[in-house]
């Protein structure tokens, strides 16, 4: 045991001062990100008082920069994706501090909420991209389980955080954004100091590759699945079940927990039995999931349908780790290593074009049938996921034919 201790903590004291510094922008980022994840929901409902419809409608200014991250990344060829993330942790920063200080009226707050959103999305491919440079040969999945392994670390104090400050020192919203901003500028500053990387050539920013079209299906599919649990299972957890701030940040807390040995396991998984499994096993969970979380109540009913919606919601967080798997395997059926980092930022602008309209739609069908068909319908999607990800083959595509571009 000793020995296993001292060899890990040689292999940690050995690494890069990149793999240091964007490790302490990925802790920061946790931490601020968690801040929020708590306390937007409840900020939302006692701010600005919202019916369901208009909760839903507030999805399309939210996600709106996922669909114009591919732009502005492409636009912005002449940075590499090092010098791209402090942008868009100054961005968020921003946004934050707008949102706390100068939302008196809910139009103006989705101004200051797209500014957020963006640097928030900007960031989503880049993360995946800065870890696999920083990964050795053939262990990208280990390398990005141990990035959000710490962030999940950073994470739980960011809930603990939100919880003591609730419960017993009178934290307000404001407080919580002001705290967030200060993180991401911590974030941007550490990554400032990061060795730049060389732009992507400008022919790379905006070409779609057939041979890639799978990954560009897999994250459609993430993207409608994953917009049904970040819109409307808090939501159904404030609304429906009542729940207070307290407990959103003690679930975080615990899926956080649970996420420090579950994703270093991810990442190792699929480094060992391959991107195909691992997605194929997330879509299998999901369709659970996504039943439990919708007809807990009615399986259930009382505390322990509830109990069943706090497991679902803890589960479907750690799941999201999966994204991991579409990220290695992009990277090794890529035609060319310029293609990763626009390849991922395509991803997420198609997935949020999907997600936008299963936001809204998901909204009308909460409104005519209940929230219990919404998450039927992420069963219906994780059931498609699940033969899409059969589809999965990490050959390089340079050995097929040219006809493949």
């Amino acid at each position: 045991m000793k020995k296993t201790i001292a060899n890990t903590y040689t292999r940690f004291m050995s690494q890069s001062r990149d793999f240091y510094l964007f490790l302490g922008a990925i802790v920061v980022t946790g931490f601020a990100g968690n801040i929020i994840d708590s306390v937007f929901n409840n900020f939302l409902s006692e701010t600005f008082a919202l019916s369901n419809v208009r909760r839903t409608v507030l999805e399309a200014p939210r996600e709106l920069p996922g669909i114009l991250v591919v732009l502005v990344s492409g636009f912005l060829f002449f940075w590499g994706s090092r010098q791209l993330a402090v942008l868009s942790h100054i961005l968020a920063a921003a946004g934050l501090v707008l949102i706390g200080f100068f939302s008196r009226h809910f139009p103006v707050m989705l101004v200051w909420l797209f500014i957020y959103s963006l640097g928030q999305h900007l960031f989503m491919p880049l993360s995946s991209t800065i870890g696999m440079e920083l990964a050795t040969q053939n262990r990208d999945g280990r390398r990005l389980g141990q990035f959000s392994a710490a962030g999940n670390i950073a994470a739980i104090a960011g809930s603990a955080l939100v919880f003591a400050g609730f419960s017993w020192f009178h934290f307000s919203f404001k407080l919580c954004f002001v705290i967030a901003a200060l993180c991401f500028v911590g974030a941007a500053t550490l990554m400032t100091f990061m060795t730049p990387t060389k732009p992507a050539p400008l022919a790379n920013r905006f070409k779609m590759r057939r041979a890639y079209s799978n990954y560009y299906l897999l994250s459609v599919l993430y993207g409608m699945r994953k917009q049904i649990f970040i819109t409307f299972a808090p939501w159904v957890l404030v609304t429906v079940f009542h729940q207070r701030t307290q407990v959103i940040a003690t679930l975080l807390t615990v899926g956080g927990l649970i996420g420090i040995f579950f994703k270093p396991l991810l990442g190792n998984a699929i480094d060992r039995f391959g991107e195909r499994l691992v997605l194929c096993g997330e879509a299998v969970a999901l369709v659970f999931v996504c039943l439990g979380y919708g007809f807990s109540q009615r399986i259930v009913p009382g505390a322990g349908g509830l109990l069943i919606a706090f497991a679902c919601y803890i589960a479907d967080g750690l799941l999201m780790s999966c994204g991991m798997a579409r990220a290695t395997y992009l990277k090794k059926i890529a035609l060319d290593p310029h293609d990763i980092a626009p390849t991922l930022a395509m991803g997420i602008s198609m997935d949020h074009v999907f997600s936008i309209s299963i936001a809204l739609l998901s909204g009308l069908i909460w409104a005519a049938l209940g929230y219990q068909y919404v998450f039927l319908m992420g069963a219906c999607i994780a059931v498609v996921n699940f033969f899409v990800a059969l589809q999965v083959r990490t050959q390089n595509p340079r050995k097929i034919s040219s006809l493949a571009r």
